[in-house]
């Protein structure tokens, strides 16, 4: 069967200086990444030695502030590097977009202090990150959340300033995080106030703090290089300098931390699919029956042909709501519909790419396998498909009636 190599995706990017970062992401995903990708992930190994070259190489703050050690890169070009890294493999590119997502609360509500001590570090200083909001009972009613964060009794030095007052100690459990265990900080939402959503703040927890515990990893169909854990906090003590924004902020914080990490989800998604098309197209081109390629027969040709096409729709959604976003206008919609989307597109063309396979697709020998069992995830993470659609309908209709 002749070796067909993918061809690079034909991307629009908006300066040289983008150009040459997809470049070297390209170059990194195939010497670093995409070799070990099918070993370690059934081995399940976390490829920390990864995430260190891509913080050494600039990759962990793309869309960040290079004051604090950020790439003062656009949504725009940072999600076509991490749908780049996805395709070489999902725990790398998916582990970036949740490190992104950790980093967001300080950099966009944190005080000008608490950056300039904080972010260089979880920027470009080998650090990674951890956003902890679901629970074990909360996940999709993310605003019922029960972890508790107190003032300490014995301590009166409170101020209502943002990055301020005196310790907090946080009890509670996390569920489903991402790096829980390995990360070496967590942005935590606790519940410092009433129910509801209004009584939420934000917390820079280091990971530590005595008081702070991984459950194991869970065992997981896909993704298994990725460590996803409970976290407990156990009277976890956290300095007043280390809340974000104000006390009952969290929930918008949260919020507005997930518009952005669903674009990060969605170019994730289209990565694993352009990866999945790449291995259908070289086999199918090289795979000879009845005396001729397999692609050349009709049926098979239309479904690689609706595979690329969802792909391309995808991309262009996701791209859309990046500009948007990028230009400052609102976007939360278009970053659900694109999430929606791509995710899945994602698990259609996966589970194609076996068929166009046959019995090899079903195998551990060729990759498709493992995107399919990866794609089904990225439906379910920071916020679930039907929970996208509701927000979509919102934007739409108004909110339901109660």
């Amino acid at each position: 069967m002749p070796d067909r190599a993918p061809q690079p995706v034909d991307r629009q990017l908006p300066t040289d200086e983008a150009r040459e970062l997809i470049s070297l992401v390209r170059d990194i995903a195939q010497r670093e990444i995409a070799p070990q990708a099918a070993e370690q992930e059934e081995a399940g190994h976390f490829p920390r030695d990864v995430f260190r070259l891509l913080s050494e190489s600039g990759l962990l703050g793309l869309p960040y502030d290079s004051e604090y050690g950020g790439g003062d890169q656009p949504y725009e070009v940072y999600l076509q590097v991490l749908e780049e890294l996805a395709a070489a493999r999902l725990t790398i590119g998916l582990g970036v977009s949740v490190h992104s997502l950790a980093c967001h609360a300080l950099a966009n509500y944190g005080t000008k202090e608490q950056r300039a001590e904080h972010l260089p570090a979880m920027l470009g200083g080998g650090l990674l990150g951890a956003y902890c909001l679901s629970e074990p009972s909360s996940g999709s009613d993310a605003a019922s959340l029960r972890t508790k964060a107190v003032r300490d009794a014995g301590d009166d030095s409170g101020s209502g300033e943002a990055g301020s007052g005196g310790d907090w100690l946080i009890t509670g459990t996390k569920a489903w995080i991402t790096h829980g265990g390995v990360a070496d900080f967590y942005t935590v939402l606790a519940r410092s106030g009433g129910e509801g959503a209004r009584g939420i703040t934000a917390f820079l927890v280091p990971g530590d703090t005595a008081g702070v515990n991984a459950a194991p990893p869970e065992k997981k169909m896909g993704m298994k290089g990725s460590p996803t854990a409970q976290v407990h906090f156990d009277g976890v003590r956290v300095s007043g300098d280390r809340r974000i924004g104000e006390e009952g902020q969290g929930f918008a914080i949260a919020l507005s931390a997930l518009d952005s990490g669903r674009l990060g989800i969605a170019a994730c998604a289209i990565g694993v699919a352009q990866a999945a098309l790449d291995q259908a197209v070289a086999y199918a081109t090289g795979r000879q029956q009845f005396g001729r390629p397999i692609s050349d027969f009709q049926g098979l040709r239309f479904m690689l042909a609706d595979m690329a096409t969802q792909i391309e729709a995808g991309r262009a959604l996701y791209l859309a709501a990046a500009r948007l976003r990028d230009a400052g206008r609102p976007f939360s919609k278009q970053a659900a519909m694109a999430k929606l989307l791509c995710t899945d597109a994602a698990m259609k063309v996966t589970t194609d790419a076996v068929q166009v396979l046959g019995g090899y697709g079903y195998t551990a020998d060729f990759p498709v396998e493992r995107y399919l069992r990866e794609a089904k995830v990225l439906q379910i993470v920071e916020g679930t498909n039907q929970i996208q659609r509701m927000v979509i309908a919102r934007h739409l209709a108004g909110p339901e009636s109660r």
